[in-house]
């Protein structure tokens, strides 16, 4: 079973989440809380393998909670709660070492199916997020700023052509099955060399990646 705790300040959305999860065969739902500081206590308590945190709780928020729980000495894999006009607050949080995020009208087969994707180790960022999140916050870097692109540049040596060109695709946007379809591979070759990207660099998720690739001036 894959044990997640729910951390919601609205008790309405953490009961739709609730029921939604609850649907699921191999997911329980150990605990709920209310703000960032009861995420960190009952994480220490129930031991989740997930966490379905929101950003914007009074007192301790999700950013400040999600950099606490990564940091435990057995994290849980943390997935942010948002809606668009948090972009700001999503970029300050993957930087925490959360695994990505959903939207709090994610649909429920895609919600139970994030909960998987994390608990297998894998990031859950859909692309069009990733895509917004690039527009937002990434772009190319200025000329005063040769050292940090040489610098993105020597940790991005690490690729082989065919990852650095997967890497690029990611970059600009597009899923896997998009990426596929331009570089003439199969979408399961795609998220192969996804997987291998961020092991390679030692990220977590598609979007620090993507931001990598920005800052070395390869998009």
């Amino acid at each position: 079973m894959i044990r997640t705790l729910l951390v919601d300040d609205e008790l309405l959305v953490r009961s739709g989440l609730r029921m939604i999860l609850d649907a699921a065969p191999d997911i329980e739902v150990v605990g709920e809380g209310g703000d960032g500081e009861e995420a960190v206590r009952l994480a220490r308590e129930l031991a989740p393998d997930v966490v379905l945190l929101d950003i914007r709780m009074p007192g301790t928020d999700g950013i400040t909670a999600a950099a606490r729980l990564t940091a435990l000495p057995e994290p849980p894999r943390v997935v942010l709660l948002t809606t668009f006009d948090l972009d700001e607050y999503v970029h300050a949080a993957l930087r925490t070492g959360a695994v990505g995020f959903l939207l709090k009208d994610t649909p429920p087969r895609d919600l139970i199916a994030a909960v998987r994707t994390v608990h297998e180790g894998n990031a859950m960022l859909a692309p069009s997020v990733t895509k917004r999140m690039l527009e937002r916050f990434a772009s190319p870097a200025p000329a005063d700023s040769a050292a940090g692109r040489a610098e993105a540049e020597r940790r991005l040596s690490v690729l082989s052509e065919r990852e650095s060109s997967v890497l690029v695709a990611v970059a600009r946007g597009m899923s896997n099955a998009e990426a596929g379809r331009a570089l003439g591979m199969r979408e399961a070759t795609v998220k192969a060399h996804v997987s291998r990207i961020l092991a390679k660099l030692g990220m977590s998720n598609r979007v620090q990646a993507a931001i990598a690739a920005h800052d070395a001036g390869w998009v």
